[in-house]
Order: structure tokens, then sequence, then C-alpha cells
């Protein structure tokens, strides 16, 4: 399973539709997420920066703190100029441009899996 987490739902169908669209649930906050992941815990996880309601960093702290979702890779989805070196602590394997994103882009983040 693939989470992808953007309160720009257009944006979070086409990652989906770039990858295995069967394999994928888009979420649009943060809280939806969490209230899920025990049930059926991704493989890899996109995740948008300014969500609605509790942001990216809430989210990042919170599948931090439990021993079965630490691991879990994570691709941050912004607008935002951000590095993904400065984000490593929380897990973040990648750093993707909304501006630039290409299928090509999304399809390479599955070797993270």
């Amino acid at each position: 399973m693939i989470y992808i987490i953007d309160d720009d739902f257009a944006m979070a169908e086409c990652i989906a539709r770039y990858l295995r669209p069967e394999e994928t649930k888009i979420f649009t906050n943060a809280i939806e997420a969490i209230n899920n992941i025990d049930e059926d815990t991704p493989k890899l996880i996109f995740l948008d920066i300014l969500l609605d309601g509790p942001d990216a960093f809430t989210f990042l702290n919170e599948i931090a703190s439990y021993e079965n979702t630490a691991k879990i890779p994570v691709v941050i989805v912004t607008s935002l100029s951000l590095e993904t070196k400065s984000l490593k602590p929380y897990g973040v394997r990648q750093v993707l441009s909304k501006e630039t994103l290409t299928p090509k882009d999304v399809k390479a983040c599955l070797k993270l899996i």
C-alpha cells in the first residue's frame, strides 16, 4: 500500500495514476492517514508539507514515534523549496517539487520500497 497525503485532491490523483492506483490510498489530511495507518500500514508515503489541520511535520513526528511506522520511507511533494538532507531525521528520503514533477520522478520513488 502507498499513501498519498495531500489536500490538493487533483495532485494526489495525478501521483496515484503514475504509480499503481489499485495500491494507493489518498488522504486529504494527516488525521485521516494516522487513523488508518495501523489497519493498512503503507510501504511508502507521498506527503505534502502544507496540509489543512496538522501539518506534515506533525504527521512525521507521529509516525516516527511508533516502531511499526518509523521506518516507512517518505517522499515530500511540495511547492516549497526544501532539501532532502535537512529532512532525513524525519524519515524523508526524497523531496519532489510540485512545479516540476514528472511521471518518471514519481515512478522512480518506487525504488524506496
